[in-house]
């Protein structure tokens, strides 16, 4: 599971102690709820199920896949599956190629979901292994499913935007730039991604 409210509260408060910047964005949002992931594959196969559609095309292709295959907690329900049952579900080809993928690392031992390694650049590198997971799909997975305190998704746009706004720049920072603000609040980057979706959640509120 994820950062837990206590967890998120001591990271945040620590955030808040070393950049001035974060204190006030706290007192202007609060803080946020946590983002809890159970941890495994069931997870892994929502990620890729959700890929670039809406959260309720993604449960509907969720509950006809279900259907059409039984208990999706088990691997082998995808990887026994015809192409044509993944198709008639509603995954494209190519999002049915990232589900055998991703049955095929874990049924065959080369993936171990619950015991990933302890170092993070280590653990996103054995994620990224799949097809369809990229370096954001693993950074989100390690951090609302593993609770992983320093995972920095620096990618994300949300990310980029709101990290730029409560630092009062008026650029989006790249990737590289942001990576190099946030040193410093190692090893509480996890919460300062939390905090920063949900902040721009609230100035989108705002706007």
């Amino acid at each position: 599971m994820g950062l837990t409210a206590d967890q998120l509260k001591t990271s945040i408060d620590a955030l808040a102690a070393i950049e001035p910047a974060f204190a006030a964005a706290l007192a202007r949002a609060g803080y946020p709820a946590p983002r809890l992931r159970d941890r495994g594959y069931e997870t892994l196969l929502r990620t890729i199920v959700g890929q670039q559609v809406s959260v309720a095309a993604a449960q509907s292709i969720w509950n006809k896949l279900e259907a059409g295959l039984g208990e999706l907690t088990d691997p082998q329900a995808i990887a026994g599956a015809s192409d044509e049952a993944l198709r008639a579900a509603g995954l494209s080809r190519q999002k049915a190629s990232y589900a055998r993928s991703l049955a095929d690392e874990v049924t065959s031992g080369r993936l171990d979901l619950h015991n990933l390694p302890a170092d993070d650049e280590e653990a996103i590198a054995a994620l990224t292994h799949i097809k369809g997971i990229g370096r954001w799909s693993a950074e989100i997975y390690l951090l609302f499913a593993e609770g992983r305190p320093d995972i920095w998704p620096a990618g994300d746009l949300a990310v980029q935007i709101e990290i730029g706004r409560i630092l009062g720049h008026a650029e989006r920072p790249s990737e590289k730039l942001l990576r190099s603000w946030s040193e410093p609040w190692s090893p509480h980057r996890g919460a300062a991604a939390i905090f920063a979706w949900h902040h721009y959640k609230i100035d989108m509120e705002v706007i």
